[in-house]
């Protein structure tokens, strides 16, 4: 770590697919409105903000940004300050892309702490793509089936990539107007300790577990 010090994380739902991982720095994830989906307002300014792809409750950028807010729409890798940001194609769907378009999984480092944000994955993955993608700490993985994969496609794509830390997303809550499953089906599947944090939880690099843990947020 940078002076040798470890640096604090805090990582905060605001609900479906968008997260707010800050340490100097606030990047949040696959912003929405809320109300067009029926849940609270994300309420938090960005720098910056990664938009999976271009639907509605994944791409609300003007919710979170802010003067000087940088936004990412595309794959290429790039170094913003201390972090560093890649995507990994792939689908919204099971066929391609031609239901419902193209994904961009991000891969984040800060701090020596590298995250994955799936977005709307809609297929399992291949062993290139994990080989691609290499090791990750922390993963959000959608859940909730439907427009995305569901628990057990997710559950599969886990044993590849080998998360030390596995935090669902994209599921029904309470106020959620899609029809996309619960939580509980991947809970019931889960073969690691089940964790409910909060809202919000600090992280530092020394801290991940030894074992994978499954980490579930509340609004």
């Amino acid at each position: 770590m940078g002076g040798g010090k470890n640096k604090m994380l805090l990582i905060r739902w605001h609900g479906h697919s968008c997260f707010e991982i800050t340490d100097d720095t606030i990047l949040v994830t696959d912003p929405h409105d809320g109300k067009s989906i029926g849940i609270p307002t994300p309420l938090v300014s960005a720098d910056i903000i990664l938009v999976s792809h271009d639907h509605y409750d994944h791409n609300s950028v003007k919710t979170v940004e802010k003067e000087g807010t940088k936004i990412i729409t595309d794959g290429r890798k790039k170094n913003i300050g201390d972090i560093t940001i890649k995507g990994f194609a792939s689908f919204h769907d099971e066929v391609q892309g031609s239901k419902r378009g193209e994904n961009i999984m991000y891969k984040v480092t800060i701090d020596d702490i590298s995250f994955l944000h799936l977005g709307d994955l809609g297929h399992t993955l291949d062993d290139k793509t994990i080989e691609s993608i290499e090791q990750v700490d922390i993963l959000f993985i959608p859940v909730g089936g439907t427009y995305t994969i569901d628990a057990h496609t997710a559950w599969g794509i886990i044993s590849k990539l080998k998360p030390k830390i596995v935090i669902p997303m994209h599921y029904k809550i309470e106020g959620l107007s899609l029809p996309i499953a619960t939580v509980d089906e991947f809970l019931e599947q889960s073969s690691y300790p089940v964790l409910r944090v909060g809202n919000e939880i600090d992280i530092e690099k020394n801290e991940l577990p030894e074992e994978p843990e499954v980490w579930v947020f509340t609004l």
